[in-house]
């Protein structure tokens, strides 16, 4: 099966399946993916940015994000999730979950409540976000009041995902699932985000992955939920429009790539180069303060 290359694990009772860009995954020793109804979701220190794994890992990044997503799942009880159990391997232990096996929906689910990235590029050339129309007069940083949903479909590895309208959503999942995926995200993002607030972090957008339970067909809550790699958290404190936010994410990375410094052009179609010692250490920092300032615990590699 098609998937990024890297390193197979050899874990007791369970057998490589597929490496996606920062996540692997095995299925029991001796079933067929097709033939088993979970799986276990591994979380490597690998990184990714404008759609390239980089060279270069993250230390201890895939323990901060399957423990805080782990802790998000808690939080969000009223949307079904699919982690059965983290008793995993001992090779994988912190950063590893066995997971229901769902069919998963080829949408990406993102809610945006507030204005950035590219977003807040394609506000300026159009006064919309994802085609959807907003007030003139917003800056970057701007709330967005409700959330927008903004879904993009869900791409092969090395290729771009692609934002798409929610009529294009309907064509892939139909008009039924498409409310729901709309409605959950933009449920998710609200609740998530007064929770993040009240620890001062503002959830500035979240991209989510909903599937299908196969014994129940409902609509559950997979991957990853609300981590550095998935969303954008911003200082609360230092939050100020109209100008780049102090975030606690791999926009930091990001920044670093396309700065003079890297010398790289993400247009180019190159490899991204290697992370200075110092980019590597600080983007770890980074997602720690996330991990403990919103579950309120210190992260133990």
């Amino acid at each position: 099966m098609a998937g990024f290359q890297t390193e197979v694990l050899d874990l007791e009772g369970w057998d490589h399946y597929y490496s996606g860009k920062v996540r692997d995954l095995y299925v029991p020793a001796g079933a067929s993916f097709e033939g088993t109804d979970r799986v276990l979701v591994v979380a490597s220190d690998r990184i990714s940015a404008y759609d390239f794994v980089l060279a270069s890992e993250i230390p201890d990044k895939g323990k901060v994000l399957t423990q805080l997503s782990l802790w998000w799942f808690e939080q969000l009880g009223d949307f079904a999730n699919h982690v059965i159990s983290t008793d995993v391997p001992a090779e994988v232990a912190g950063r590893a979950m066995v997971c229901k096996k769902l069919e998963m929906y080829p949408i990406e689910c993102i809610a945006r409540g507030y204005l950035t990235g590219s977003g807040l590029a394609e506000y300026k050339a159009s006064q919309t976000v994802c085609e959807l129309p907003l007030p003139a007069g917003l800056v970057d940083g701007s709330r967005l009041e409700p959330a927008l949903f903004t879904p993009s479909a869900k791409a092969e590895v090395g290729e771009h995902d692609e934002n798409i309208s929610f009529e294009q959503t309907v064509e892939r999942v139909g008009a039924e699932v498409s409310e729901a995926l709309r409605e959950k995200t933009v449920a998710l993002y609200e609740q998530a985000e007064q929770t993040a607030r009240a620890r001062g972090i503002i959830l500035a957008d979240t991209k989510v992955e909903f599937g299908a339970d196969p014994a129940t067909g409902e609509i559950t809550l997979g991957d990853e939920v609300l981590t550095p790699d998935s969303s954008r958290f911003w200082d609360a404190e230092s939050y100020k429009p109209g100008q780049a936010q102090a975030s606690f994410d791999k926009q930091f990375v990001r920044d670093w790539l396309t700065s003079a410094e890297s010398g790289w052009d993400k247009n180019s179609g190159e490899e991204p180069p290697q992370l200075p010692a110092g980019i590597i250490e600080k983007t770890r920092a980074r997602y720690i303060e996330a991990y403990e300032r919103l579950t309120g615990q210190v992260f133990s590699a």
